[in-house]
Formats: C-alpha cells, sequence, structure tokens
C-alpha cells in the first residue's frame, strides 16, 4: 500500500468542471446514439504519445463534471475519455433507472461504438461498480481497472447506512463542490439517484471482484467513510489488486487529487507495460 497527498478543488476547477458543453482547456462534448439513447462524452485529444486511452466512469448521482480535473490531470500522456452514463449528466434519460448490470453492458455498447482497443478503465463510486462489472463481463475491453472509493462496502449496505456515511463525507469534502452536485442531481431527477442507490446496495461487487482478470489498483482518500480501510483492503484483496491511499482526501479523491490519481494510473500502466 502506498500514500499520496491529496490536491485542492478550487474556483478554477470548478469552473472547468462546469463547462460542459463548451470546450475548455483541452476538452470537447459530443454525443453519440448508444443501445438508442443520445449518451454525451467529455473527451481530451489524442496528444499522440501512443498510451492506451483512459475512461472514467462517474459515480451515483453525478456525472462527468466530477471526473474533469481528472481528465485533464490525464490530457498531457493519454486520450481521456468521460461519458456520462444513461440518465446522468447531458446523457439522455431513459424512462427507468439502469441497474448496476445494465449500465455495464450500456458502457460496453459505448466502448464499441468509439472502437477502442483495451482501455484502462477508471470507476469512482458507484462507478466503480459498474466498471467491475464490465471488466469482469467483457475482460477484452480493459487493459487495466482502477476503483476510486469503490461501494458498497457490505457493512453498509442499505440506502440508509450508504446515505448515512455520504453525509459524513460531505463535512470532509471541497466546500465548491456543493454546486456541482445540485446541478448533477437536477439533471438526473432525484427519483432516479434513489432508485440507482437502490440498484447499487443490492449489488453485490465482490461477485464482479473475484472474476476480473486485468491488473488492478484500488484508489481511497484516507479521510474516505464510504469507503472505509476495512472496505478498501478487502477489495483489493478480492481483485488481486494493489492500494493507493491519499491522506488528505475523502470519498471524491478522484475530483480533489487528480494528480496523485493520475499519478497513480500511469504506475500501474507502467507496470502492465513492463510485465509484457
Amino acid at each position: 500500500m502506498r500514500s499520496t497527498p491529496a490536491g485542492r478543488f478550487g474556483p478554477t476547477e470548478l469552473r472547468l468542471a462546469m463547462a460542459a458543453p463548451r470546450p475548455a482547456t483541452g476538452l470537447v462534448s459530443e454525443w453519440r446514439l448508444v443501445d438508442g439513447l443520445r449518451t454525451h462524452t467529455r473527451r481530451s485529444e489524442d496528444p499522440g504519445t501512443g498510451a492506451p486511452p483512459v475512461v472514467l466512469v462517474h459515480g451515483l448521482a453525478v456525472s462527468h463534471r466530477y471526473l474533469t480535473p481528472l481528465a485533464v490531470a490525464l490530457a498531457a500522456t493519454h486520450q481521456v475519455y468521460v461519458p456520462d452514463l444513461p440518465g446522468f449528466g447531458l446523457s439522455e434519460r431513459p424512462r427507468s433507472a439502469y441497474d448496476v448490470r445494465r449500465h455495464a453492458e450500456h458502457l460496453a455498447a459505448w466502448l464499441a461504438a468509439y472502437r477502442l482497443p483495451p482501455v484502462c478503465l477508471l470507476g469512482h463510486s458507484f462507478g466503480a461498480e459498474v466498471a467491475a462489472s464490465l471488466a469482469a463481463s467483457h475482460p477484452d475491453t480493459v487493459r487495466a481497472l482502477v476503483l476510486a472509493g469503490p461501494t458498497s462496502d457490505p457493512a453498509a449496505r442499505s440506502r440508509r447506512g450508504q446515505f448515512g456515511r455520504w453525509l459524513v463525507d460531505t463535512l470532509h469534502e471541497a466546500p465548491l463542490q456543493a454546486p456541482i452536485l445540485v446541478r448533477d442531481v437536477w439533471n438526473a431527477r432525484p427519483w432516479r439517484v434513489l432508485a440507482t442507490l437502490s440498484h447499487s446496495v443490492r449489488n453485490a461487487i465482490e461477485a464482479d471482484l473475484v472474476r476480473v482478470t486485468a491488473p488492478t489498483l484500488v484508489v481511497a482518500g484516507r479521510r474516505d467513510p464510504v469507503a472505509p480501510a476495512g472496505w478498501r483492503d478487502e477489495a483489493a484483496r478480492l481483485a488481486n489488486g494493489d492500494l493507493v491511499v491519499v491522506p488528505g482526501a475523502a470519498h471524491n479523491v478522484a475530483t480533489t487529487a487528480p494528480t496523485a490519481v493520475a499519478d497513480a494510473i500511469r504506475r500501474l500502466l507502467s507496470s502492465t507495460l513492463t510485465k509484457r
């Protein structure tokens, strides 16, 4: 296990996160029809390094906006894609809330639509459940897997348990993340957020973690009450992966510590290339 310092989330990061669909700092928005849904993606340009593309999957109630700082931190060395899951962000809203498996299948169809080679896939929070499901069911699409603050800990696998931990987490997060959350919940609609939370707590991510064959890394904030120490250790063990802990960060580690997470991703990909 390695420790690495956290960063900050200030007005500059907030403006960048809220910029879509306008171009900003090398990031652009585009839409493609995927499984009948107009799906929004925020992406960077190809830096021409030959490095594998990185796909970032957002968590519950939020969107690409939370992962924009990490996309920018990675863009110098990797082409980065940040899709909005169905019903979230700027993607089309289906009539019902997708469960983990359906989100994973949509993401598989999205990868096929973009004709991407095997990618480095990062999922944050609920997005880690989706990423683990995709890596387990479509192993040929995932070159490396990163689980940032994965949900949900079996010790609090209920809507009340997860919501209670999330309330504690808000005490440790940067206050300027609040406008993003308000925008994202409005885009998704509160009923979809609650329905997706119900899907999350009924999903046993452990069953997917033990089936993952790609090199895996679990990244978490040391102050994260949603993915506490015991659970993140167990998640890394089940996936036969490594663990990186960011001392100053809470649950939104990919948002508030983008440089630390980007460096961890680069180390993971460098080690996979060395082993080949």
